[in-house]
């Protein structure tokens, strides 16, 4: 005797809704891998010795900074240029005028930011860490940085500083030099010091 077959039907619809979750798997990692590799170059400054965040400058601070440089002619350097808009508005008043910053992601910005605007064969933006990046070829010099770094920066400055190099500290003075001139107040507050110590290093650049 015989025993009865049974036969399983499979669905279309499933094979379908399989496929789609497979598909919306694979979208939703590689957005999550994305997010995660663009973030990281956020976080990332937090693990250094010295954390130096991302945080634009305020509109006061930036006016503050230009004011600061009136008058000043030939090259500028921005410490820690971030989305790079200090250096674009130094090239509008013909300086020459360059950007080091570690964050891939802000460099790439900075670029196309300056190509948008027209500044792009007056600006120069580099991917370096600032520590390690040599500061003698510039008459001025923009530093945003945080209480704990600037006794190091100040000791660099020391070192690199071609004779009549303008320093504008902002946010936080230099610990043990006197600024020729202080302009604002509270965290939009900057320092302008003249550093006029001999090149000891061959430039990098």
């Amino acid at each position: 005797m015989s025993l009865p077959v049974e036969f399983t039907t499979y669905n279309d619809n499933s094979s379908k809704t399989s496929l789609a979750g497979k598909i919306l798997l694979g979208v939703t990692g590689s957005v999550a891998l994305g997010l995660s590799v663009i973030s990281a170059s956020f976080v990332s400054p937090a693990f250094r010795k010295f954390c130096l965040p991302y945080i634009p400058a305020t509109r006061t601070q930036i006016s503050n900074i230009l004011q600061a440089l009136e008058g000043r002619r030939g090259t500028l350097l921005d410490l820690g240029s971030g989305d790079g808009r200090i250096v674009l508005e130094a090239a509008k008043r013909n300086l020459v005028a360059h950007g080091v910053e570690l964050n891939i992601w802000l460099v790439l910005y900075s670029k196309l930011d300056a190509l948008r605007k027209g500044l792009a064969n007056k600006t120069s933006f580099y991917r370096r860490d600032l520590w390690k990046f040599h500061v003698g070829k510039y008459d001025n010099i923009v530093i945003f940085g945080v209480e704990q770094m600037m006794g190091d920066l100040e000791v660099k400055f020391d070192s690199q500083c071609k004779n009549g190099c303008n320093v504008v500290a902002c946010r936080f003075p230099l610990p043990n030099k006197r600024p020729t001139r202080t302009i604002g107040h509270g965290i939009d507050t900057v320092w302008i010091y003249e550093f006029n110590s001999p090149r000891r290093k061959s430039l990098d650049l």
